[in-house]
């Protein structure tokens, strides 16, 4: 049975974050806030308490306690549902506690807040929204049905019926406004974390990539004498073995695989990118790397570079950073995913600044989306167009993210905007109505030939090993 019901939080994003010693640890606080409580409101106010009843409902939490201090490992981390469950208990042995000290008279109703932030900042939409429920339903209650409050002489404390409706209303209100608070703000901080996570994993991808080329490029470079010398020594001896046709075989063979591992280095060595020289490239050839990959997925890939005005004719070289590249390549997947037949990739730069513009012929943003373009798990509804067309595609903003944060970290600036927007100056072509992506880097930033960017010249560097 409790495996059938945890299936409900299985797949809940947040779970095994919470150890369970510090919810023993927070259960402990306020035990001991209860005890306190109880104590000071029995000897110094000298109230009549069903003190039975109430050390009864401590004890409960007492003994709970003890059992998962002793029966669980301490590095232990809840699930979901076992989190929900702890929850609920403390919201339950609370609101027993209230209705032994009267209700909504008593001034720690407020404590019942507790529970639902809790549970709003470290768990899921579904155990929110149970665990506040179950507030409002306790809350309801123990305005109505509770044991009054009496004092020593017999006299029954108790607030004005307008009050205890304010405190009612007062905390649903609370319970409502702080647990949606919470648990928007715990949400976005999460999403944000997945998707950083996200982007890191990315760029060490990449950069795994780029160090690989350079291993191979290395190698292919470091290789190439030895192989030749072999083809040289094997083509030899095969004029020299004609009246021994085993061994010249075997000469052959010999020149054969070694004309192989040629091929197979120089196949394998257009990746590599770690020669002194490799680590910078033009603009277009940075561009078209990072488009490689997008290039033969059924749509048409145009490529535009040249100066602006006032920049002069000759063209950049820049870094071949991994982010640089990981960056334009998720710009230009997003613009071929979503473009009808043609998606343009254009490359300009002046004596300040150089830009890349990747523009498609789709039907662009949707303009109430634009504001949060870059946002990590960015969810709408699909029109029906949008599943028949593109049945595959499941897009949650994940890759656009990824990109403005690769990006804006080598230190450019992007700008999102439609064709078809007739206040929008980044493009005024006819044909180019869909999506428009500006990627913006000051010249410093990116320019391999100025300033700390400048790659030297001269003998390479071994890769380390």
């Amino acid at each position: 049975m409790e495996e059938s019901n945890s299936t409900l939080w299985q797949n809940n994003e947040n779970t095994s974050w919470i150890r369970l010693r510090t919810m023993i640890l927070l259960r402990w606080v306020a035990i001991a806030g209860q005890i306190a409580a109880i104590t000071v409101a029995q000897q110094m106010y000298h109230l009549q308490l069903e003190l039975g009843l109430c050390y009864l409902a401590v004890g409960i939490s007492v003994i709970g306690n003890l059992v998962a201090t002793f029966v669980f490992p301490e590095n232990k981390r809840l699930s979901e549902y076992e989190n929900f469950l702890m929850v609920l208990f403390d919201l339950l042995q609370l609101a027993f506690l209230l209705y032994l000290t009267g209700g909504l008279h008593n001034p720690f109703a407020l404590l019942l807040l507790g529970p639902v932030t809790i549970s709003a900042n470290v768990m899921g939409l579904r155990s929110t929204v149970i665990i506040g429920a179950t507030a409002i339903i306790l809350v309801t209650l123990l305005a109505e049905f509770h044991f009054p409050l009496r004092t020593e002489q017999g006299f029954v404390l108790r607030i004005p019926d307008v009050f205890v409706f304010g405190n009612w209303a007062a905390i649903i209100i609370a319970i409502a406004f702080l647990g949606a608070y919470s648990y928007r703000i715990s949400s976005e901080m999460r999403s944000m974390s997945s998707a950083l996570t996200a982007t890191h994993m990315a760029l060490a991808r990449e950069q795994k990539l780029t160090d690989l080329g350079g291993v191979v490029a290395a190698a292919a470079h470091e290789l190439g004498t030895p192989l030749a010398t072999i083809k040289l020594a094997s083509s030899e001896l095969i004029e020299d073995l004609n009246d021994r046709p085993s061994l010249k075989e075997d000469a052959q063979l010999i020149r054969e695989q070694a004309d192989r591992c040629r091929d197979i280095l120089r196949d394998m060595g257009r990746a590599g990118k770690d020669d002194l020289h490799l680590r910078k490239a033009p603009l277009s050839t940075v561009v078209h790397e990072a488009a490689e990959p997008h290039i033969h997925r059924g749509k048409t890939v145009h490529f535009e570079e040249g100066p602006d005005e006032g920049g002069d004719f000759q063209q950049p070289s820049i870094l071949r950073k991994p982010e640089v590249i990981h960056g334009l390549r998720n710009l230009i997947q997003n613009a071929v995913d979503f473009a009808r037949a043609n998606v343009w990739v254009e490359s300009h730069w002046t004596d300040d600044q150089i830009l890349v513009r990747i523009l498609d012929d789709g039907r662009g943003y949707p303009p109430q989306m634009i504001g949060r373009i870059g946002d990590p798990f960015v969810r709408r509804r699909r029109a029906e167009g949008d599943r028949k067309a593109r049945p595959e595609y499941e897009g949650m903003g994940l890759g656009l993210f990824i990109a403005k944060t690769l990006l804006e970290r080598s230190g450019a600036e992007l700008s999102f905007a439609n064709g078809s927007d007739p206040y929008q100056t980044i493009s005024n072509r006819s044909e180019r109505r869909g999506a428009v992506v500006q990627v913006v880097w000051p010249r410093e930033q990116i320019d391999a030939q100025i300033g700390e960017n400048v790659i030297p010249v001269g003998r390479n560097q071994q890769i380390p090993t």
